[in-house]
């Protein structure tokens, strides 16, 4: 991951923002005299983001169902499903 950091007075020049958003999957850091700001980034990214976020829990969820114990075989699943719906 590279880390892009912008200073807040060169927000001014919109146009080379908005290309550095456009090229970048990576979130570009606004600092103001040395410390964090803001963080911007294109909304295709940011999207992207969320979804990955989003895959991340559901794995993290189904993990802790395994380690649980809150699983049952599959083969023996379909064969219930085979014996209730006649296929």
């Amino acid at each position: 991951m590279w880390l892009t950091m912008v200073l807040f007075r060169d927000l001014k020049n919109t146009a080379a923002i908005y290309e550095m958003c456009s090229s970048s999957k990576e979130p570009i850091f606004i600092t103001k005299n040395g410390y964090g700001k803001m963080v911007l980034m294109s909304m295709e990214a940011y999207e992207e983001r969320l979804l990955m976020q989003d895959v991340y829990a559901k794995l993290a969820e189904a993990e802790g169902e395994v380690h649980a114990g809150k699983t049952i075989d599959a083969r023996a699943a379909l064969q219930e499903l085979r014996a209730k719906h006649g296929v």
